[in-house]
């Protein structure tokens, strides 16, 4: 069995002042336009692609002054905004029919940043690898010679890999190229066994063989941050607000690579015994659990999800098997004897059996059955494969 591994490489742009002067005023008009673009797909209740197309193309080509594929670009940017925004809203994400939150965003057309990313394909965007720049299409003409910034494993998988859009993206000031690879495919090793990871509270992350992830220093930065913001939206000034922008910039930073190397770290170990990855399924985990006030802000503040996404991108690199399964109960059962019960848990880090007697660390505890799970669900998804 294989799997595709798609990745992301981001550079960063060095454009001179008068290069950074046409990619600002290419940001402008695109997203300028993908505004005009919006209030008429909003207009018309008019969401494709190719229907949009026959209705703003020209004008959007002729009065911003776009190429022809730039102009489609921005079409199709709008396009899949609305596709976004519809399924939000068919799953419940923008509130329940009838909510005042919901009503708003339906009669608002969607809106777009002066800033906004924009996708450049292989006719707008090209690379020079070999000596580190781009040339790219902007209003004020091909801009040429951009040079750019990468590692050299970035450059290697971007030489080798790179496929498809490249997103141009100005943030804090400065420039990037995100570009899209596609990793050839790797053999996914069959797993003689899982690793069990139960993210958490206390601990972001607790693997079924005892490695806990996180402790009471990363908890103190978490904290700090926290604070620190708090006081910050508290003053409300326009100093204070730049501050909180620079901040969550920061804690984002701090949390990406947190994450990365908890998942490095539970990947290697996975590859290093030959074992899979057993992961819970989180979706909709902040609407499903109850939790006292402190843990809830962090439950909302430290990305999950993205730690998972992680891992799961790590994994297929490795050809590690990965598995979701239901966690609940996983807090609450011995790993030992299966006995399920609330009084199992004395406190937040003690899982005590009261039927067999059971002890161990409850984070521990959890992992192991979350491994046991995968292990369940992984020979009944794979029963009819290993029959044929």
């Amino acid at each position: 069995m294989c799997s595709i591994v798609r990745l992301v490489v981001q550079v960063k742009l060095l454009p001179t002042p008068e290069q950074a002067a046409a990619l600002e005023a290419t940001l402008n008009a695109v997203n300028t336009a993908a505004c005009q673009v919006s209030r008429l797909a909003h207009q018309q209740r008019t969401f494709r692609n190719y229907d949009l197309r026959k209705h703003a193309y020209e004008e959007i080509k002729a009065g911003y002054g776009l190429a022809a594929q730039a102009a489609q670009h921005v079409i199709k940017k709008v396009a899949d905004a609305y596709t976004t925004l519809h399924a939000n809203l068919r799953n419940g994400n923008l509130g329940k029919p009838g909510s005042a939150r919901r009503r708003s965003v339906e009669s608002t057309p969607i809106a777009f940043r002066p800033d906004a990313a924009h996708p450049y394909d292989d006719r707008c965007l090209s690379w020079q690898i070999d000596v580190a720049t781009v040339s790219i299409w902007t209003v004020r003409g091909r801009v040429k010679k951009v040079a750019f910034t990468a590692s050299a494993e970035q450059l290697k998988t971007l030489a080798a890999h790179r496929k498809g859009e490249s997103d141009l993206v100005h943030r804090d000031g400065m420039w990037f190229l995100i570009a899209t690879c596609d990793l050839p495919d790797v053999p996914l090793t069959p797993p003689g066994g899982f690793v069990g990871v139960d993210l958490g509270i206390a601990n972001i992350a607790t693997t079924s063989t005892g490695a806990r992830h996180s402790g009471k220093g990363l908890n103190a930065v978490r904290h700090r941050q926290r604070e620190l913001r708090r006081r910050l939206q508290a003053k409300g000034t326009k100093s204070a607000k730049r501050l909180l922008k620079k901040r969550r910039r920061t804690e984002a930073r701090f949390a990406a690579d947190t994450n990365h190397r908890i998942a490095k770290q539970i990947v290697t170990e996975a590859e290093r015994t030959g074992q899979g990855i057993a992961l819970e399924d989180l979706q909709n985990i902040r609407d499903r659990v109850r939790l006292r006030k402190p843990q809830r802000v962090t439950l909302h503040s430290w990305s999950f999800h993205q730690l998972g996404a992680f891992i799961t991108y790590k994994a297929a690199r490795a050809g590690v098997a990965v598995i979701h399964v239901d966690p609940s109960y996983t807090s609450q059962q011995c790993s030992a004897c299966g006995h399920v019960d609330r009084k199992n848990r004395p406190d937040q880090e003690t899982f005590l059996c009261t039927s067999c007697g059971f002890a161990e660390h409850a984070d521990v505890n959890a992992a192991r059955n979350i491994a046991s799970r995968g292990v369940a669900g992984w020979a009944v998804s794979h029963a009819a494969d290993d029959a044929a």
